[in-house]
């Protein structure tokens, strides 16, 4: 990761935005194209009750059809790799897992579930995000784990982690280690951190724009030529 963490009341700032608002201030700002930075509708969230997930990303890839070569005459217990935990401590908190599924077929085992939710909530984690599958959903929606995915598997497969703190690509979306994220029901946008701190500022001035015209819209003395002109008001 690269750069300074943010600080804790910025994030608590952002984390009190929905994602839509805080990609309309994004896009106010120019810095990117309006098209760009956000994983697209293939990924969904599973728990969307739980309100924003903000945090640093740490990529993997993984597979899960086919066992790993140097393991696939091992047990299950001596096939686990958990040395890439190392690396995911040393991001700031809160973290996100984001997890490319590199397999022909994505999800067809789920590299996350009820255990491994418990290990990266202890390991400092607030959720997950994956073009993959996960599984035991209501034991981490108990846990109030954030996780967004295409899909959800009943078996695990031969679900092994190939690649650590490599740029994935999810739902369109290109991922780096310590990429700033946040995500609700409506997807997960990437935040870009050099603008991040200016964001709940601009996101309240455009909320008070919105306000002003659903209250013109819904006031009796509404009339067409009145929101032209609110609306040229606001362009000005």
């Amino acid at each position: 990761m690269t750069g300074t963490p943010l600080p804790p009341a910025t994030l608590a700032a952002l984390a009190a935005l929905d994602t839509c608002t805080v990609a309309n201030a994004v896009e106010s700002t120019g810095v990117r194209l309006r098209n760009e930075g956000f994983i697209d509708a293939s990924v969904v969230c599973q728990f969307p009750e739980l309100g924003p997930l903000v945090g640093y990303a740490l990529p993997l890839r993984i597979r899960t059809a086919d066992p790993p070569v140097r393991d696939a005459l091992k047990s299950r217990t001596e096939g686990v790799r958990c040395d890439w935990w190392d690396e995911m401590v040393e991001l700031p908190a809160p973290r996100v897992l984001v997890v490319e599924d590199v397999d022909l077929q994505p999800g067809l085992g789920a590299f996350f579930g009820e255990v491994h939710a418990n290990v990266f909530k202890a390991l400092g984690c607030v959720g997950l995000v994956t073009n993959g599958a996960v599984r035991d959903l209501e034991a981490v929606r108990e846990l109030r784990f954030h996780c967004f995915a295409a899909h959800a598997a009943v078996s695990h497969a031969y679900a092994h982690v190939v690649e650590v703190g490599m740029p994935v690509r999810i739902g369109g979306l290109h991922v780096r280690a310590g990429d700033l994220l946040h995500g609700d029901r409506h997807g997960v946008l990437s935040v870009p951190r050099d603008i991040a701190a200016r964001l709940p500022g601009l996101a309240a001035g455009m909320r008070r724009e919105e306000l002003a015209l659903i209250e013109y819209c819904q006031s009796p003395g509404f009339s067409l030529s009145g929101l032209r002109e609110l609306l040229r008001a606001d362009r000005d």
